[in-house]
């Protein structure tokens, strides 16, 4: 009844409101169409008005509204007759519509064309009186057209203002009584429904809140009722569903911590150890890591192997009194859980320890000792990644509540594995690791030998576990003349690439050395050979490219005469280095420095600097005074207080150097070498110039003859003799002026002829009949060493000589024996 009377209602108020809208539009159609006819009105003044003007003036601007009357009438037209929606104003729009249109036709265009032609009929009385009544007949027209469409918008008008009230008033009957009945429907719903429901809506607003424990009472009847039974299981589903997300996030965040703050470091043993924290308590009380030997060195596990292993890492030792502590060997039974996890590599749980048989099997007193200790399940999960057995973690629960299931045991198997890349990537680290600093050391000089010109200390501390072994190096190569080449150098990157690069270098750097080049010429072949291997790099495989990276290095040569008492060198973007007087002032080598090797087309230049008896010359890496703290300058201060330190070695003042820059922990490899220079006294060597005739050589012989015997070594005269004899007659005869001849007494003993001539001898075989050729043959069979260096002014050729062993002292007779090592 309600729903009837109320559509009645709206039913005669949506009529109303149609009939209100019809009425509407009419009355809009009927104004539009007296708007319209009155534009169309004006557009036949404007052609009246325009060809007037015409006729009166003759000026054609006149005709310029006629123009456009006369253009839009027919669509202003048609437009006004499209608008008329009775009859009546229809048939006057048309008549309007045709008139205009004959007045157009008929009399205006052919006025203004007899107005052109200068017609006098245009101007005459007939003419004038016709236009006239064709105005007046349009015009009466448009007055009837009019009075029409006002008098049927105001018949409209009124009809529409009856059919209004009459709707109101019959909507407000209904409306009436449709209020009465929809407070008696209200009385009831309230009492039925809106009750109950708000009280649904307040227990669901609890739950909403949090409160999952918010029930209603089950009093109603029908679909009352059912909806708070609904309302009761939703509570009790919802309470549920809380209790496994808070469990599935507290595991997702398990998950993201161990991600996060498992592997931070390269380090096998503390990556167990960041397992074991994160882990307990929130999953597991007490977690054990048991890792394979070998992985920690950084090797394979080998599949026949029995399962040894190594506990790395335990949880909270608080309750570890039953477990082997953490640096222990254990070699579990093959029926224990971790060996049958470690061998088959599969996760084994044991839910509750006091009901497993198998697991009490191997240690029954052991087992024991755990039951007591208030462990009651075990979950044992195989370390592995990349198909290599690591090790096994143990989770063992004692106070957390509730045995493991199988969803902990896939938990704990996910959580293992992303441990296992962690601690895979330790281990392999590790391995290369130790090779490079294997390859690193192995290139690096074994022992220095001892020099007559300089005393050496040195230190190599590759960098930290982050950077990896890098490509530092120092060498110490003896030359000819009791001289001595130091060597210092950085290869860019770390790693194998770099410390194998660092190995080229420095066969390079000794063979260059070998050859006896100045420092600068010694660097720009250097230079050249970085350039082609940058270039076979350019030609390799873009992995193997990429593993390599770029190839650059810096290196200082530096050559040391001890009887000049004179240090050439040349650097290749090498930092100088420091000089300690005798009289331990610090300083730091000003000078020219090139270009770091590999860049090419860039000269070296040389640094001559001369240097006092007890002299120290530090040379070093970038990694000894750059650090995160401190910049170049701030390290070269620290090296440099730290060098005028009280030592009493050079190799206390190399732990001092290193000590007080690095802190035992390099962030990059570093290296030091430190000489302090000795100069040969004037009695250890002498010196004679040469005239370049042939009649010089036997004096020159004699001069050779009597140093000897000054220096006690007359059973070396034969062989002397012969080597300056040839050496002086090749420098005359080949040779040029000035020639000089130089013995130099220490370890051996070595004949030195100079001459200006930079023309090299070759050591070659005299045939039968050949005359000459076999001089440098016999200097060669007879000496222990010969060779050939250019100088500023020309070329030295050098021998060497082996020094006779010493007499035996006085305090030893002739028939002592010699007492044989026990």
């Amino acid at each position: 009844m309600l729903t009837l009377l109320i559509g009645l209602v709206f039913g005669t108020l949506i009529w109303a409101v149609s009939d209100m809208l019809q009425a509407t539009d009419a009355r809009r159609s009927t104004r539009t169409a007296l708007v319209e006819a009155g534009r169309l009105e004006k557009l036949i003044l404007d052609l009246e008005t325009g060809e007037r003007g015409f006729l009166i003036t003759r000026q054609e601007r006149f005709l310029q509204p006629w123009e456009a009357a006369r253009v839009a009438f027919p669509g202003q037209a048609r437009k006004v007759v499209s608008l008329t929606d009775t009859p009546e104003l229809r048939r006057l729009a048309l008549k309007i519509s045709d008139e205009g249109s004959s007045f157009i036709r008929d009399y205006s265009i052919p006025l203004v064309g007899a107005v052109r032609r200068g017609d006098p009929s245009a101007w005459s009385v007939e003419t004038t009186a016709e236009g006239k009544r064709r105005i007046d007949e349009v015009r009466a027209q448009f007055d009837r057209f009019d009075n029409d469409a006002r008098s049927i918008l105001e018949a409209r008008e009124r009809n529409a203002a009856v059919r209004v009230r009459w709707s109101i008033a019959a909507a407000a009957g209904g409306l009436a009584a449709s209020a009465l009945l929809i407070a008696a429907y209200t009385g009831y719903l309230t009492r039925a429904i809106v009750r109950p429901v708000h009280r649904a809506a307040a227990v669901a607003s609890r739950l909403a809140d949090g409160d999952l424990g918010a029930r209603m009472p089950e009093t109603g009847v029908g679909e009352i009722g059912d909806l708070e039974v609904a309302f009761n299981s939703m509570g009790s589903s919802l309470e549920e569903s809380r209790r496994l997300t808070e469990e599935a996030h507290m595991r997702l965040k398990l998950l993201y911590d161990a991600s996060m703050a498992v592997g931070t470091t390269l380090d096998v043993g503390r990556t167990a150890e960041e397992l074991v924290q994160v882990v307990v308590p929130r999953f597991a009380d007490l977690v054990t890591v048991d890792l394979a030997a070998c992985i920690l060195r950084g090797e394979e596990q080998p599949p026949d192997e029995r399962a040894r292993l190594f506990r790395v890492a335990i949880g909270d030792f608080r309750e570890a009194a039953p477990f082997h502590s953490a640096g222990t060997t254990i070699d579990w039974e093959s029926s224990a859980p971790q060996s049958r996890s470690y061998h088959l590599g599969i996760a084994i749980i044991e839910p509750d320890l006091r009901a497993s048989a198998t697991w009490r099997y191997h240690d029954p007193d052991g087992a024991a000792r755990i039951l007591d200790r208030g462990f009651h399940s075990l979950i044992t999960t195989p370390l592995r990644a990349r198909e290599t057995r690591m090790g096994v973690v143990s989770f063992w629960r004692s106070r957390l509540p509730g045995d493991f299931d199988e969803e902990d045991l896939s938990y704990a198997t996910e959580l293992v594995a992303k441990a296992g890349v962690a601690i895979d990537n330790a281990r392999r680290y590790t391995l290369e690791r130790n090779t490079a600093l294997t390859l690193q050391r192995s290139l690096l000089p074994q022992r220095l030998p001892a020099q007559p010109a300089v005393e050496i200390a040195s230190r190599y501390l590759p960098a930290g576990a982050q950077a990896g072994v890098g490509g530092d190096w120092f060498d110490v190569i003896p030359l000819s003349g009791c001289r001595v080449a130091l060597v210092v150098g950085d290869v860019v990157g770390h790693g194998v690439h770099a410390s194998a690069t660092m190995g080229r270098l420095r066969t390079a750097v000794r063979t260059l050395a070998d050859v006896d080049l100045p420092p600068d010429e010694l660097l720009t072949h250097l230079d050249d050979l970085v350039i082609h291997l940058s270039d076979e790099q350019t030609g390799m495989a873009e992995g193997e490219a990429a593993a390599s990276g770029e190839l650059g290095a810096t290196c200082l040569y530096a050559v040391y005469d001890p009887i000049s008492r004179c240090c050439t060198m040349a650097t290749a973007g090498h930092p100088l280095p420091v000089l300690i007087t005798p009289g331990g002032a610090a300083e730091l080598v000003s000078g020219p420095v090139g270009p770091p090797l590999g860049i090419g087309g860039m000269p070296f230049e040389t640094i001559e600097l001369p240097l006092a008896a007890g002299s120290v010359v530090a040379l070093f890496t970038d990694g000894l005074i750059e650090a995160r703290d401190r910049d170049i300058d701030q390290g070269l201060a620290a090296l440099c207080g730290a060098l005028t330190s009280p030592a009493a070695s050079l190799e206390d003042t190399c732990d001092i150097v290193t000590g007080a820059l690095l802190g035992g922990r390099a962030s990059d490899d570093a290296a030091l070498l430190l000489t302090r220079t000795e100069a040969l006294s004037p009695d250890q060597f002498a010196t004679w110039d040469l005239p370049a005739d042939t009649a010089v050589v036997s004096h020159a012989r004699k001069l050779a003859l009597d140093q000897l015997v000054v220096w006690g070594l007359a059973e070396m005269e034969f062989v002397t003799e012969l080597v300056v004899s040839e050496l002086v007659t090749n420098a005359i005869r080949y040779g040029a002026a000035p020639i000089q001849l130089r013995l130099i007494r220490d370890r051996t003993l070595i004949c030195e002829v100079s001459d200006g001539s930079s023309t090299a001898p070759h050591l070659r075989r005299a045939r039968v009949f050949d005359e000459g050729g076999r001089g440098l043959l016999l200097v060669a069979q007879l000496t222990q060493g010969w060779g050939t260096r250019q100088t500023t002014s020309g070329k030295t050729i050098w021998c060497e000589q082996t020094l006779p062993p010493s007499p035996p002292s006085p305090d030893q007779t002739e028939g002592d024996e010699v007492p044989t090592a026990a």
